[in-house]
């Protein structure tokens, strides 16, 4: 196997042999929010952004999130998608007539009827881009929610002080991968 070269504390893609990675990019978030959702309409959560700048147009980038929080209604937990996007394309399955298309399906719950107001959700779900591109580009987690209900991040509805209204940590974190 070829080393790879570094210039100016870049790796190139050569040497590097297809699969292997190149570089990883992350935010996580551990701070709350309140996203108020419009009924039928991809929406950005702006607090989970990551920027990338493949070194190689042939670059595979893998895409994973994990979003903490709690729906303001729970039927959000089932009528909705999440997915990502590439600066402002949308990545998800394609179009399919007057349905609702992301990449994940649904919000992961554990509900119990007496604690509807404290009990976490989430969604953890990745992607493989092919972006053919050496720009940088900025990846966004996205979420359509039929209803338009208010989601939550990193804490429940009731957020009081007590031990049965938890908060976590969401994150984004992208993937260059040899082509």
């Amino acid at each position: 196997m070829a080393l790879s070269k570094i210039t100016n504390n870049m790796v190139s893609a050569s040497g590097i042999p297809s699969g292997g990675v190149i570089q990883v990019q992350r935010t996580m978030f551990t701070s709350t929010n309140t996203i108020s959702l419009s009924a039928n309409t991809d929406t950005a959560l702006t607090d989970l952004t990551v920027n990338i700048t493949p070194i190689s147009t042939s670059s595979i980038i893998k895409i994973e999130a994990m979003v903490n929080g709690e729906w303001g209604n729970q039927d959000g937990a089932t009528d909705g998608v999440w997915f990502f996007y590439r600066d402002t394309t949308k990545l998800s399955h394609a179009s399919a007539s007057n349905r609702n298309v992301g990449i994940h399906m649904g919000t992961s719950i554990s509900y119990d009827v007496g604690e509807g107001a404290s009990t976490p959700e989430h969604a953890y779900y990745s992607y493989f881009d092919s972006p053919s591109s050496t720009s940088q580009i900025t990846y966004k987690v996205g979420v359509n929610q039929r209803d338009g209900y208010t989601w939550y991040l990193n804490r429940t509805v009731n957020d009081t002080d007590q031990t049965n209204n938890e908060r976590g940590i969401s994150l984004i974190t992208v993937t260059e991968i040899a082509g």
